[in-house]
């Protein structure tokens, strides 16, 4: 279930609410029932981290980036063939 953070239009206070996906945003604060809560943005808790993983997705040991793939007799943009 994704943690939704919510912040007071009122008061200000920032909260977090682990909530269904279909479920409906909150509307109002503890603070008062007039008061209003709007969904913030926050970035995902989920990173790739260690070694192995670079822009494309794969390991790439050699430090630079990978080198094009080579399609021998395919006629596929490169040397005679």
């Amino acid at each position: 279930m994704p943690i939704y953070e919510y912040a007071c239009t009122s008061c200000g206070k920032e909260f977090e609410v682990m909530q269904k996906m279909n479920d409906a945003p909150l509307k109002n604060c503890d603070c008062s029932s007039a008061a209003r809560v709007e969904r913030k943005l926050s970035l995902t808790s989920f990173h790739l981290q260690g070694g192995g993983w670079n822009s494309s997705g794969y390991a790439n040991t050699g430090g630079g980036s990978p080198a094009p793939a080579k399609h021998a007799g395919h006629g596929c943009g490169g040397g005679g063939g």
